[in-house]
């Protein structure tokens, strides 16, 4: 009874701060709810409705995975949706106080640090607290990874150090000014909170809803990738293939069912799930990319099914009916070790990442090994089946980022009611607007138009 008093306490406020439009400013004395026992804590990040759900949606809702039928556009039910969805540079988020990017992403910082708080107000020590702790660290950098890559520019070392980053927050203190911080200081938070997090976290949890070492790792190496950092990318995606390489075979899966592969598979290092969206949920997927699949790739069937009007569906979310998933699993380690080690020019070894996943996609029997005899040609192959493995897992967005900073130059287009828009290589709109109350309130800039 006791517990459950601290923990409503606590939630309450946590309610009663991120459901008002003034959230950032809202005052609060953590002190009034801070659990004082071990147990509480972890309870606290156990609220798995609000630290693994509700990730950002802005970056798959502006990319190229989907597409939108005029009459779902016009169906959209927010008028911030149908801005976000042809990229245009302002009011593409709804307000804080209904619910959006923004809010559920500090919520979740915020109790992250409430953890963090009260863990060492009251000294707690041992191996459950140092899994505590490193639970907490590791989601906040996993919120603030996801939200870099909505409101941030592309992290480029050039520019790094100058570019605007996000607001950093790192402890429950809600008198403290909001200011946004440099796109370094933001990745530098991100890889600190994760390296301190790893020796601290049990290399698998009792349940995937838990952050483990595996997944912190993968985290770091996603971290890394989107700097460019191959070597450090790679490294870290090593590590968490030391603790967890298992892979589905898509030839035991049923292409009949609904949603053919199994929520918390084994191949799922931590549940997390982007906020609901009905467009993206089932997706209507470009027939361009539906093309890209053999026959033999079993993922054509896995992936995909048609409606009554021929057009391509997607039902291959690994959080099944909750929708696309945003967490590391095992096939993105493998599709991460395969581009890191052909970009660091081990073009054998990194075919041989791609081919260890790729052969557990196709017909028994069917799958021919690829191979590759330069680098470009081998990068190119392993980008393809990137785009084919991970569509609809919020990874499109950050990729196109990075690979116009590298000179891919990929401009995006979009038809809506017989109006054409476009988004060019490394627009600054690529760093989607901060909600306009979230400015308004903080004083804080907007990212440059």
């Amino acid at each position: 009874m006791r517990k459950t008093k601290i923990l409503l306490i606590l939630l309450s406020l946590i309610l009663t701060s991120f459901g008002c439009s003034d959230f950032l400013d809202e005052k609060s004395d953590l002190k009034l709810a801070t659990p004082d026992r071990l147990e509480d804590n972890q309870i606290l990040l156990n609220n798995y409705g609000f630290l693994n759900t509700d990730f950002a949606s802005s970056g798959e809702g502006s990319s190229d995975d989907y597409y939108l039928t005029d009459a779902d556009y016009n169906g959209l039910t927010f008028e911030a949706y149908k801005r976000l969805h042809i990229w245009m540079p302002d009011n593409v988020a709804r307000t804080v106080s209904s619910g959006n990017d923004w809010s559920t992403c500090y919520r979740s910082i915020y109790i992250c640090n409430a953890v963090l708080f009260n863990m060492q107000d009251k000294n707690f020590t041992g191996e459950q607290a140092d899994n505590i702790r490193g639970q907490a660290l590791a989601l906040r950098a996993f919120r603030y990874l996801d939200a870099a890559q909505i409101w941030c520019k592309v992290y480029n070392p050039q520019t790094a150090g100058t570019d605007l980053g996000l607001p950093l927050r790192l402890d429950p203190d809600m008198n403290t000014p909001s200011v946004r911080s440099t796109v370094k200081q933001t990745y530098d938070q991100i890889i600190s909170d994760l390296q301190t997090a790893i020796p601290l976290l049990l290399p698998n949890q009792i349940s995937g809803m838990r952050i483990s070492r595996a997944a912190a790792y993968g985290l770091l190496a996603r971290t890394y990738l989107f700097m460019g950092d191959y070597d450090n990318a790679l490294k870290n995606t090593q590590q968490a293939l030391n603790i967890n390489n298992n892979l589905l075979d898509f030839n035991t899966l049923n292409p009949n069912v609904e949603y053919p592969i199994e929520e918390m598979s084994k191949e799922v290092l931590l549940w997390a799930a982007m906020k609901y969206e009905y467009h993206l949920i089932p997706a209507k997927i470009p027939d361009h990319i539906y093309q890209m699949y053999d026959n033999n790739d079993l993922r054509k069937a896995v992936f995909f099914n048609k409606n009554t009007a021929n057009e391509v569906l997607f039902k291959g979310y690994y959080n099944n009916v909750n929708g696309p998933m945003v967490s590391v699993a095992t096939d993105e380690l493998y599709l991460m070790a395969a581009e890191c080690n052909v970009r660091l020019n081990k073009i054998q070894e990194g075919m041989g990442y791609l081919n260890n996943l790729l052969v557990k996609r196709w017909k028994t029997g069917t799958y021919v090994p690829v191979t590759a005899s330069s680098q470009p040609d081998a990068l190119n192959i392993i980008l393809k089946e990137r785009r084919k493995e991970l569509l609809i897992r919020g990874l499109r967005w950050s990729d196109l980022k990075r690979y116009n900073r590298d000179g891919a130059n990929i401009t995006l287009t979009r038809t809506v009611n017989g109006q054409t828009y476009t988004l060019p290589p490394n627009d600054l709109r690529y760093a989607i607007a901060i909600p306009e109350d979230i400015i308004t309130l903080t004083g804080m800039p907007q990212n440059p138009r």
